[in-house]
């Protein structure tokens, strides 16, 4: 059987990289897309591409190339993007924009470029990187979250809208990850003085932006890759949403709870809750 072909976004660093380590390491094809790939060794499986998600006709020509120069695709990473911390109240209009254009937009536009393919084969996979941010909020990453649920929701009407034609679409939620998500890759809305409490409750200091070294503490990437490998090639494993990394489960746990009993101040909810268990 031929390698599979897999289309990883945001590969430069952090989990797209190991993922696409992991990806050649196991025989296959990773197509590693990124703005900066530098540093992103070639050969032995690994393809570098340089890719802004943001940019419309560079997204159509990547999928095209892959193409031309694979004959294949089939599995395909939606992993770009990156954080933002402020106070909605500190960001801009372009600070929402940007990471909608990142996180959100460039997802779909590299959905939309990959589909034309997977569905001429009947099969193929669209994976979405997303996080437990998406399921539960917190203070100062409101814009952050905000992409993510929007993201969530494309992907889990698109889902439906593929299926028919043999394509599965998976959400994959990430807790902590230890990479420099939360530090080199983290951008910062400018802080009003207002906030610097919550800042340093939150975050334990209320500069910003915080010092750059280190890393964002969690799973180890190669971890969290092998566990999205081992999903996108089970046939049996037809989640879509699926937790990963070790804290992942108690905060999705902890975050539906929240929310699960702020509906149930409301007694027709807990009503038609309960008439339901006992359908």
């Amino acid at each position: 059987m031929s390698s599979s072909v897999w289309w990883i976004t945001g590969a430069s660093r952090g989990l797209g990289r190991a993922l696409a380590e992991v990806v050649a390491a196991r025989g296959d094809v990773a197509v590693a897309t990124g703005r900066v790939l530098a540093d992103l060794p070639s050969g032995a499986g690994i393809v570098p591409m340089a890719l802004d998600v943001t940019d419309v006709a560079a997204v159509r020509a990547t999928g095209e190339q892959i193409m031309r120069e694979h004959g294949r695709l089939d599995v395909v990473v939606n992993n770009a993007g990156y954080g933002f911390v402020g106070a909605v109240e500190e960001s801009t209009d372009g600070d929402l924009l940007r990471i909608l254009d990142s996180n959100l937009l460039g997802a779909a536009r590299v959905a939309r470029a990959a589909l034309p393919h997977l569905r001429a084969t009947g099969s193929g996979r669209l994976i979405f990187v997303s996080t437990v941010g998406a399921v539960g909020t917190m203070p100062l990453l409101g814009l952050y979250n905000a992409s993510k649920w929007a993201l969530e929701g494309l992907a889990e009407a698109l889902a439906g809208e593929v299926a028919e034609h043999g394509v599965r679409v998976s959400i994959v939620e990430p807790g902590g990850i230890d990479t420099a998500w939360g530090t080199g890759s983290m951008q910062f809305a400018h802080p009003l003085a207002v906030y610097d409490g919550l800042r340093e409750r939150q975050f334990g200091t209320a500069a910003v932006p915080w010092a750059a070294e280190g890393t964002g503490g969690g799973t180890a990437p190669a971890d969290v890759a092998v566990a999205i490998v081992e999903h996108a090639t089970d046939p049996a494993d037809e989640r879509l949403r699926v937790l990963l990394g070790d804290d992942a489960p108690a905060m999705v746990a902890a975050a539906l709870q929240a929310r699960l009993d702020d509906y149930r101040r409301d007694p027709r909810f807990a009503d038609a809750e309960r008439s339901g268990q006992g359908a």
